[in-house]
This record gives structure tokens, C-alpha cells and sequence, in this order.
């Protein structure tokens, strides 16, 4: 597994075209309302990444045919946006990447439209603060292991359980690299794989669902549900490793 170790002037590049992410999702979280399609809200995006002298890094990426992936309700990641127009009671994953002078960024958020259930709620919650609380662990020296081991247990104790066979990421210069980081722990000891070096770039994406996590994929071949049939919630950051911390680069 070759890791990618990112010079200062390559971190720059990827914090510009990280923070083009973090304005469209902010974008996105007063456009997404009500009565609103999930193609307006594409359009939304691709319109606003372009005004930056950016590109939609999904747009064509292994033929996928939009700015986001709209991931609605039991959808969990890789929704295609359709002419659906949001309803009360909702909730919409929305991810999007940039690429910006060859640098990429990536980040997602899931939103409630209107009065959620309390469930949702949770749900929410739980992949918010998985993503929060586990760049707050990241440490140079410790292994990815022990990030996804991390990631695993913090969702289990809320009384979810991740979705199994997708994962975070490396990204630069391509929209991903290595390495891969699952939301669960692979084999039995989390001490052992790669470690986490400063200058490593990744995106971290709790994929949370509520009892049975194996994944089905439907029949538009993108959009991916839980073998339960519930409604699921997704979350990402692109972080790197400065100083021997986490810095998040799709913020604001």
C-alpha cells in the first residue's frame, strides 16, 4: 500500500479545492427545503463549483451522471438526483467533490427536511459525531486500524451499525488513493497496517445504518441501501495530517 505523503504546497492546493466543498454544502443546506428537487439542488452545485473555476469531481467519474450523489432516505451513498421533490419528514444525504487545478476535494452531510422522526434523528446525529469524534482521535503513529476499530465502536454505542464494503479514503491528485478506510474493523488487531504519517491526506465517511449493515445496490447500479430497508445517514470530512493532528480541510 503506497500512501501518499503531501508536500505543504500540495496541501494548499487540496485545502482550496476542499473549501469549494465546504461552500456548496453550506450552499446546499438553505437551498435544501421543501418542494425543492434533488435536480435543482444539483444544478445548485454544479453552477456554484464552476464559479470558482472548478469541475464536479463526480460528473463522469466511473460514469456517474451528476454534480451529487442525493442519497434520500433509505438511500445511504450514491443517490443519482432525480426530479423527486423533497417532502416533509425527509432526510437527504448530499456528497460532493471538487477538483481545483488538479487537487480534489470531497465531503458529505446528511439533512432532515422539515420534522424528522426521532429515529432519524439519532441517526443523524450518530454519523455527525462519528466523524467529529474520530478526528478528534487521529494521531501521528497510530494505524488506520485503529481509526476504523475507533469509528466502529462509536457507532455500535449508539445502537447502529456501519455499512459494510464501503469506505473512506486517500485523495490528491485523483479522487481517491490509497488508503482505504473502512467504519469497522477489518480482521482482529487493530494494531497492525499502515500507520498515519504527517503530510497524508484522507476523507473519513461514516456510512451508519440501523441493524443490518450489508449493502444492496439498486437498480439505477448507484444507489446504495442496508438489507433492513431503514433509512440511513452519511457524513464526510477531507482531513490532513499537520503537526501531528487532524486538520479539516472542507470547512469554512
Amino acid at each position: 500500500m503506497a500512501i501518499n505523503i503531501r508536500k505543504p504546497i500540495e496541501i494548499d492546493k487540496l485545502r482550496e479545492a476542499s473549501k469549494i466543498v465546504a461552500e456548496v454544502l453550506n450552499l446546499l443546506r438553505s437551498h435544501a427545503k421543501e418542494g425543492v428537487s434533488l435536480l435543482e439542488l444539483d444544478c445548485i452545485a454544479e453552477d456554484y463549483i464552476r464559479s470558482r473555476s472548478a469541475r464536479p469531481a463526480f460528473k463522469g467519474l466511473y460514469g456517474f451522471p451528476n454534480t451529487l450523489c442525493t442519497s434520500l432516505n433509505q438511500v445511504i451513498i450514491h443517490g443519482i438526483p432525480t426530479d423527486y421533490k423533497l417532502q416533509n419528514g425527509d432526510i437527504l444525504g448530499i456528497d460532493v467533490g471538487s477538483e481545483l487545478d488538479g487537487y480534489y476535494g470531497d465531503g458529505a452531510m446528511t439533512l432532515a427536511i422539515g420534522n424528522i422522526s426521532h429515529d432519524d434523528s439519532n441517526l443523524i446525529a450518530c454519523a455527525k459525531d462519528a466523524l467529529t469524534e474520530s478526528i478528534d482521535f487521529i494521531r501521528t503513529g497510530m494505524r488506520f486500524k485503529e481509526l476504523s476499530y475507533f469509528l466502529e465502536q462509536f457507532i455500535l454505542s449508539r445502537g447502529f451499525v456501519p455499512l459494510k464494503d464501503f469506505c473512506g479514503h486517500g485523495i490528491g491528485k485523483k479522487p481517491h488513493e490509497e488508503p482505504e478506510v473502512p467504519n469497522y474493523l477489518n480482521g482482529h488487531n487493530p494494531r497492525q497496517g499502515p500507520k498515519i504519517k504527517d503530510g497524508m491526506v484522507f476523507c473519513i465517511e461514516p456510512m451508519v445504518c440501523h441493524t443490518d449493515g450489508t449493502p444492496q445496490i439498486l437498480e439505477d447500479k448507484w444507489s446504495v441501501v442496508a438489507a433492513d430497508g431503514l433509512n440511513g445517514s452519511h457524513y464526510e470530512h477531507t482531513i490532513a495530517i499537520v503537526g501531528g493532528r487532524a486538520e479539516i480541510l472542507t470547512q469554512e
